[in-house]
């Protein structure tokens, strides 16, 4: 039956041993955590596929109307056709993804344009602490995005990319193409796909999984899935 699953068909299948710093090309950055003696968190397993997991549906994306921006508390807001970020310097990261469902993919290679680069040509405000990532998906019938929060600290870090290729491979719809969110740190639900804009702000606003119960970091090795402060829980 042609239409069952197999690790031969499946261009994203790892096969061997787990991936490692060693083996990215020699230009890549690399993701620290990768660097660890056990790159597992509690909680975790290993998975040698790549599993498709999202909110909602996957949006059907024009090409030729994607637009990104990142504004809020910034000197410059930026906006962005998919070939004029096509067009920015490139970089590539060598990381693991951890996805709070407790799977965890080793050695993935990411290739975009570096967050730190973005954040450095907006000119980030001194009051600015948090970011709000918005989706193309729609989460309600009033039509609102999908959104995610994270400290500006873990966005600006040296391996967070827009990434809009995987392991040699363009970014599929499934995966987030045509440009995903990555911050290996963090669990995956951080690394939005999908990425509409960027919203820079001094408080934090819970996104779309935040406010349903999630942990508002979301760091896999301190086993933070679910929100745990108090003025949160009180209201529950």
């Amino acid at each position: 039956m042609s239409g069952l699953y197999s690790p031969q068909n499946d261009p994203k299948y790892q096969k061997g041993e787990v991936p490692d710093a060693a083996a990215a090309p020699p230009d890549a950055v690399i993701s620290e955590d990768t660097r660890r003696k056990n790159r597992i968190p509690e909680g975790q397993h290993r998975t040698r596929k790549w599993p498709v997991l999202h909110a909602a549906t996957v949006p059907e994306i024009d090409a030729r109307a994607w637009k990104l921006s990142i504004g809020g508390l910034v000197r410059e807001p930026l906006a962005f056709t998919l070939a004029e970020f096509s067009a920015l310097p490139r970089t590539r990261v060598f990381a693991d993804f951890h996805c709070v469902t407790a799977w965890s993919r080793l050695g993935n290679l990411w290739e975009g344009v570096s967050m730190k680069l973005l954040l450095e040509m907006a000119g980030v405000s001194p009051d600015a602490h948090y970011a709000v990532v918005s989706a193309w998906d729609v989460v309600d019938r009033n039509q609102n995005p999908w959104t995610t929060n994270l400290p500006l600290s873990d966005l600006a870090e040296q391996d967070v990319l827009l990434a809009d290729t995987h392991d040699g491979l363009p970014l599929d719809a499934d995966h987030g193409g045509p440009v995903r969110l990555v911050v290996p740190k963090l669990f995956a639900w951080k690394s939005a796909k999908w990425v509409r804009s960027i919203e820079i702000t001094k408080e934090n606003h819970p996104g779309y999984w935040e406010q349903a119960g999630y942990h508002n970091v979301g760091d896999p090795w301190k086993n933070e899935r679910y929100r745990d402060d108090p003025e949160w829980l009180a209201q529950q």
